[in-house]
């Protein structure tokens, strides 16, 4: 399963456009981890691209809007 979909699943969503469309117009938006062995979530800034993750200490969180495309 790809990061994106991990990151709308742990949200609730069952499909990754459906979180990303509902993230569009906010300030704060879900975010993953994308180092490849740590699938942590949080909710960050939609324009992230290195974020902490406080799972495996390293700058690696992204958020969703980045990872589609759409920033």
């Amino acid at each position: 399963m790809d990061k994106v979909q991990v990151l709308a699943e742990s949200f609730g969503y069952s499909d990754s456009f459906d979180c990303m469309d509902s993230a569009i117009f906010e300030s704060i938006v879900p975010a993953i981890c994308m180092d490849k062995d740590c699938d942590y979530t949080t909710e960050l800034e939609p324009d992230s691209t290195r974020g902490f993750c406080e799972c495996c200490q390293t700058n690696t969180v992204a958020s969703i809007l980045v990872l589609c495309g759409v920033i």
